[in-house]
């Protein structure tokens, strides 16, 4: 088999179309002469695998005794070969990874080749969802491997897929993922509507189709779950949830969702259900106490002196005795430094970023008390607000929590401790109004529904979980049936 190069014909041996693909350096189009006749080779060589065009295309098609393209097809062993003329549909996969063969004798039809070069990682453990018990695997930037990690965990032929292409200039494959006779088919029209309905040119990533099908594109608070972890997708899959996927993506969207269901690691069901509801009352207390801390302190020393013990009072004093701050510029110059601390560790490489945060906090915050600039009262509220945040498993709603804070420090340095009240009922009103998919984002707390408690802010054993979640509406609420625990007889009966 011997390439004699680029051709310098540009239309007489190049289907009619493909002649815009010659300007790309990295486009390959030559001619080799085999045992039958001439043929001609086009692709892209930065996204085809050379080793398979070598290996398994060019030999049976170089030895090949005829010219019948059926009977040259039928000899080639790889998985997806089509005969087209489609010039449209060639030049796409072209850009997919595929090898367009012409023949001399018939240059209006060819074949197309998948022989598309895959370049991902490996599988890791999950590094946003990190838990010390269950499986270590997360998913990677391959759709096909993705889609693996899902049905090999779920091997049921009720599993749909619905796939899309999104992104005039990305053309980014976009799956759909659920349980036929399980999910609500109204969530899964709905899905399907709303992706159908995106016109964008390119998704970088699926936090883009996150932000184009939230019901609420204005609202701070995440609407879809954004996990890595394939056991959660498919938790979430047998629950009756909607699973999207998204090519070039490690992380798969899950909705409809609630709110207290971003305060659940899933590392909650691989331990005893007593520390797992404990955690889960740990982790809405930490964010609580984030969330309204400083402002109480602002509020009460700003406007409301009575309500500290005399016993608290003087330490608050020998404390704030150099400060020359009043407390809401004192608690905005901590919470901002803490955050320029927390983005300095983010952005910095790993070893760099956690020594950023910890020398960083121990200075700052030392010299701060030190040089009368703020109270270490403050400064340890402030921290364990900080840490209090960091307590949710979910990354998205951690931002979220680090965002509403500081309007509420704000009311309350205006208004005291009206103004934290008035913040956070306009915060629960506004949490009323979202909607996941359609669904209410704050039950089971409203609507009130008892039923799903067993599984939002405790979480009871496996045999008492054995009803779906109701806001999710699907068409097999049962789970499986109720197992009545048997009484069991005593050691020395």
């Amino acid at each position: 088999m011997k390439r004699k190069g680029r051709s310098n014909s540009k239309t007489s041996n190049i289907l009619p179309g493909l002649e815009s693909l010659m300007d790309s350096s990295d486009f390959i189009h030559y001619k080799n002469n085999g045992t039958s006749g001439g043929f001609f080779v086009n692709y892209h060589k930065s996204l085809v695998d050379v080793t398979i065009l070598h290996r398994d295309i060019l030999p049976y098609i170089y030895y090949s005794n005829t010219t019948n393209i059926d009977e040259i097809k039928n000899s080639i062993p790889v998985e997806v070969v089509m005969e087209t003329s489609d010039v449209s549909f060639i030049i796409d996969k072209i850009f997919r990874g595929f090898i367009y063969i012409q023949f001399e004798n018939n240059l209006g039809t060819g074949l197309l080749i998948r022989a598309e070069l895959h370049s991902t990682r490996q599988i890791a453990p999950p590094e946003v969802e990190f838990s010390v018990i269950g499986p270590k695997e997360s998913f990677i930037e391959s759709y096909e491997m993705n889609l693996n990690l899902i049905r090999s965990r779920l091997p049921d032929p009720r599993l749909k897929l619905k796939q899309f292409k999104i992104g005039s200039l990305s053309k980014t494959k976009v799956g759909l993922l659920y349980i036929e006779g399980l999910t609500n088919q109204q969530n899964v029209a709905l899905v399907e509507h709303k992706l159908s309905s995106i016109e964008v040119d390119t998704l970088n990533d699926i936090s883009n189709i996150e932000e184009l099908i939230s019901d609420h594109s204005f609202s701070p608070f995440p609407q879809l779950i954004d996990t890595e972890r394939p056991d959660r997708t498919c938790a979430g899959l047998a629950e009756g949830k909607i699973a999207i996927v998204m090519d070039r993506s490690p992380h798969v969207l899950l909705g409809p969702t609630s709110l207290i269901e971003f305060f659940s690691a899933f590392e909650d069901y691989y331990i005893h259900w007593i520390l797992a509801s404990m955690f889960r009352l740990i982790r809405i207390i930490a964010v609580t106490l984030s969330i309204i801390a400083t402002p109480v302190y602002v509020a009460v020393l700003t406007y409301h002196h009575e309500v500290l013990p005399q016993d608290l009072i003087g330490t608050l004093i020998t404390s704030r005795r150099n400060v020359p701050f009043p407390p809401i510029i004192e608690a905005l110059i901590l919470e901002l430094t803490i955050e320029l601390l927390r983005e300095a560790g983010a952005r910095l490489p790993t070893k760099i970023g956690q020594t950023i945060g910890i020398v960083g906090g121990i200075v700052i915050g030392t010299a701060a008390v030190q040089a009368g600039l703020t109270s270490n009262i403050l400064l340890i509220i402030v921290a364990l607000s900080a840490l209090g945040s960091f307590t949710t498993p979910i990354y998205n709603i951690g931002n979220t929590i680090r965002l509403i804070r500081f309007p509420i420090l704000l009311f309350s340095g205006l208004f005291g401790l009206l103004g934290v009240v008035l913040s956070i009922l306009y915060i629960l009103s506004h949490l009323i109004q979202l909607t996941s998919l359609g669904r209410p984002y704050l039950e089971p707390i409203y609507p009130f529904r008892p039923g799903d408690f067993r599984d939002a802010v405790l979480r009871l054993t496996l045999n008492k979980r054995n009803r779906r979640p109701i806001y999710l509406r699907t068409q097999q609420p049962i789970r499986f049936p109720e197992q009545k625990k048997k009484k069991r007889k005593d050691i020395y009966e």
